[in-house]
């Protein structure tokens, strides 16, 4: 204890979200920024607007996002984070957020296993990890899951979704997920977990392989809603 006070002395251990050093307790996120994270609550509601994002074009049983994303907010600046500096413990302390909110949803509970949207290799060998498994390791913790990696894979590599349009999203995407033993998600009610939903192209195109697989079932939960 006294190692630690001495360190966080000359290293003094800053929340990710205002850069305030954090109290005894705190990790990665202090209680203020934590409190301040803009949640939707769409996990207690089932056709709220992320759900209804996928009406008519897959069967889901449920589907929400963690917070909304706003552009020069919190969510923005921790995911940049996340995505471009390394810092995926943000990610895995978020998850943790996030499943302790989607355990109180009796839908939610349900859920056996959780998979993460895959990254092609090269995109994860770049980043040095999966933003979308960093989160999940998080949610799988908190909602006592186990989590897969590495069945559900990207047959290609992919441009960019960002400044594409819904149609041409889904383009890019179309065709571009597999898996490789699908025997283990037989039966399953799968949680599909990834950072952020816009227009729910890549999202849609995993469940729709995984919905191939006899019995199983499939939910969504994102970090942010664009």
């Amino acid at each position: 204890m006294l190692h630690d006070d001495l360190l966080s002395l000359f290293y003094p251990r800053l929340c990710a979200g205002c850069h305030t050093a954090l109290v005894h307790g705190e990790e990665i996120l202090c209680l203020g920024c934590q409190a301040d994270l803009p949640k939707t609550g769409f996990e207690k509601i089932a056709d709220n607007p992320v759900a209804q994002l996928f009406w008519g074009r897959a069967d889901l049983k449920m589907a929400t996002a963690y917070c909304t994303f706003d552009k020069g907010g919190i969510m923005q600046h921790l995911m940049h984070q996340l995505k471009y500096q390394g810092r995926k413990e943000i990610g895995e302390k978020l998850g943790f957020l996030m499943g302790t909110d989607l355990i109180q949803s009796p839908p939610y509970r349900e859920i056996e296993l959780l998979i993460p949207v895959p990254l092609h290799p090269k995109r994860e060998h770049k980043r040095g990890y999966n933003q979308s498994a960093a989160l999940g390791k998080g949610i799988a913790e908190a909602m006592g899951i186990s989590i897969m990696e590495g069945n559900l894979v990207r047959n290609r590599y992919s441009d960019s979704q960002t400044n594409k349009g819904r149609f041409e999203r889904w383009e890019n995407v179309k065709e571009l997920f597999g898996v490789r033993k699908p025997e283990l998600l037989e039966g399953k009610h799968i949680l599909l977990v990834d950072d952020v939903v816009t227009t729910g192209s890549t999202l849609e195109a995993c469940a729709q392989v995984l919905l191939k697989i006899p019995g199983t079932r499939v939910s969504i939960a994102t970090l942010a809603c664009a």
